[in-house]
């Protein structure tokens, strides 16, 4: 075999010299991944911020555009939209999923067809979802028919402000926990057996194990879990748009179908891009410190 160029054996030696370069090296394809994907789209919302555009013409405002959001009573309400919205959805499909898992590794009569139910909505696209939870939901549809039967409704599960948002829960809900219960599922087939034997060996009861054996070693797995749960939700869109279009009476129109709005039907991108950055900015802090209270090391009696 030849000998590598002067350049390539260079790199080489180098990279065998320094352990730094080699992690460099096999971090580039996802640091490159990350910067163009995720980096570039971020600071290309925070410059378009400082922008506005009004009869087609674009205008450098500044901060003029966060200012607005302050006083913009639109942008309050879809904030506490959104907030409302996370503080129901995201602990109801963690400790949704939890519950799952915990059941899908036991080993009881009937488990496969458990596991076969709750991983349909895993195979089933989201705007596919959406469409069959439309007909679902609709006042002659499934559910209603199912509910007249005991004498309840009809419901306007999806043109009621009491009822659309708990609606659009519901949905994301279902096509999201199977998703996470794979998450938790590893997590918990990647606890060794012995602790728990030992600890019911020990007298520790069903419940005691939980919670401090179980959790206190799933934790890292419930820290992705819910960061990624709340940053999806936190991002939610697509059912939003395709079933509600943020009413009836903005009840549920959350930061992102906002941001559409400004931008797509309006044509203001710039107020479209400053939401944006303040609902990144929020996802941001809360996540921070969820790491916060989360990625501490578990209790001594789980060790």
């Amino acid at each position: 075999m030849a000998a590598p160029s002067g350049a390539v054996a260079f790199g080489v030696q180098a990279v065998n010299r320094s352990p730094i370069a080699l992690l460099v090296l096999t971090l580039a394809p996802a640091l490159l991944g990350l910067a163009i994907f995720r980096a570039y789209p971020i600071g290309l919302a925070l410059y378009e911020s400082l922008y506005t555009t009004i009869a087609g013409e674009r205008t450098f405002v500044g901060i003029e555009n966060y200012v607005d959001l302050l006083t913009d009573a639109g942008f309050w309400k879809s904030l506490r939209v959104t907030l409302w919205f996370n503080l129901i959805i995201n602990p109801l499909q963690v400790a949704l999923a939890l519950a799952l898992a915990l059941m899908f590794v036991q080993k009881l009569p009937g488990m496969a067809v458990f596991r076969l139910l709750f991983l349909i909505p895993i195979g089933i696209s989201l705007p596919v979802a959406v469409i069959i939870w439309r007909i679902v939901l609709l006042p002659e549809g499934f559910l209603n028919g199912a509910l007249g039967l005991v004498g309840l409704g009809p419901y306007r599960f999806l043109t009621s402000p009491d009822f659309a948002l708990y609606s659009i829960i519901g949905i994301a809900t279902w096509k999201g926990i199977s998703y996470w219960m794979i998450f938790l599922v590893g997590g918990l087939q990647n606890i060794p057996p012995e602790i728990n034997e030992a600890a019911r060996l020990e007298g520790a009861s069903a419940w005691q194990r939980l919670w401090l054996v179980t959790l206190p070693l799933l934790r890292p797995t419930l820290l992705f879990v819910l960061v990624a749960d709340i940053t999806i939700n936190f991002l939610l869109f697509a059912p939003v748009f395709m079933l509600t279009g943020g009413g009836p009476r903005g009840s549920t129109n959350v930061l992102m179908y906002e941001a559409y709005k400004s931008g797509f039907v309006f044509g203001d991108m710039g107020r479209a891009m400053a939401i944006v950055v303040c609902l990144v900015a929020m996802l941001l802090v809360i996540v921070a410190i969820q790491f916060r209270l989360l990625s501490s090391a578990p209790p001594k009696e789980a060790r």
